[in-house]
């Protein structure tokens, strides 16, 4: 298949590398012109948990022009970027394509509802999923659970989605398909409510933020204020627990720094107003208070008014 990553971050990279690795035919379009040369020039290093792939036959660009007639195209920006991504990508593209984004917290499907038509959008969930890029070509994984995936339109056939699931599987990347993707978007929001924004003020890992007794009771705090938000709007949570479900989630990843935090370290806009961000909006119409997020909120915020632009 011709597949098509924009933004070739940590995970772009990943889906990149893979798809080539297993004999696609890859274009990925990223910004960072650095990054672009070393893939056409060295090809694609990844150092994950199976060992390191080196995909040296993916087409780099920095231009949405050469996207043209490709059978799927993955959106793995950063949320922040997605509106600005999909704005270019549709021009160059069959309007009727698949869509694939794989995102951290909510709002996904309607930034692109906004400038494509309900024809073919797919939104997916990464579980277990640790990524981060070191270098011009480099990226470090330190995981590979599953990927999880689901269409929000209603024209995406199960033939379609099954040729897209088949691709990502040859390229070793454990992929299911889930008719209610929207509740396993929330489920995994509540362990990025709890982790991203706490560990990002704390300045700590995961493991730090789980085994401080204060820092993880304020984590929790945030988590309940988004799981109310979800039971209120009706999500069905497919648990009944939710501190067991996220304290197993933080167990299971361990040390490692969310990307939140890695953004804020480096001084980077971060995607709060779609993680911690998304939930006093909607509180509002349920009139939950969010004391505990708004508060994480104001502190990114607050470091990322002194970002320069």
């Amino acid at each position: 298949m011709k597949i098509a990553v924009i933004g070739t971050g940590a995970m772009g990279s990943i889906y990149a590398a893979r798809f080539s690795r297993a004999g696609h035919e890859v274009i990925a379009i990223d910004i960072w012109q650095d990054h672009v040369n070393y893939i056409n020039r060295n090809g694609l290093f990844i150092d994950g948990p199976d060992g390191q792939i080196i995909a040296k036959n993916i087409k780099a660009s920095t231009k949405f022009s050469d996207l043209k007639e490709c059978h799927f195209y993955i959106v793995a920006t950063k949320a922040m970027n997605l509106e600005e991504s999909i704005k270019n990508l549709k021009d160059w593209i069959n309007l009727n394509s698949p869509i694939i984004t794989i995102q951290n917290g909510l709002g996904a499907g309607d930034i692109i509802l906004r400038h494509m038509p309900e024809n073919n959008i797919i939104l997916g969930v990464a579980e277990g999923f640790g990524a981060s890029l070191q270098k011009p070509g480099h990226v470090t994984h330190t995981a590979n659970k599953q990927i999880r995936i689901g269409s929000i339109s209603k024209i995406s056939s199960e033939k379609e989605l099954k040729n897209i699931v088949d691709a990502w599987r040859s390229g070793g990347l454990k992929t299911e398909i889930y008719k209610n993707i929207e509740q396993l978007i929330w489920e995994k929001l509540l362990c990025n409510v709890t982790l991203s924004g706490p560990c990002s003020i704390f300045g700590c890992n995961v493991s730090e933020l789980f085994n401080n007794k204060e820092y993880w009771n304020f984590a929790l705090n945030c988590m309940q204020e988004a799981y109310s938000v979800g039971l209120s709007i009706g999500v069905p949570f497919s648990f009944k627990d939710p501190v067991a479900y996220v304290s197993d989630f933080a167990k299971r990843v361990g040390s490692a720094k969310p990307s939140m935090l890695q953004d804020y370290e480096n001084k980077k806009k971060t995607e709060i107003d779609f993680i911690n961000g998304a939930i006093p909006p909607l509180a509002a119409k349920s009139k939950i208070p969010t004391p505990f997020n708004d508060h994480v909120c104001r502190i990114i915020r607050e470091a990322e008014r002194e970002i320069k632009s």
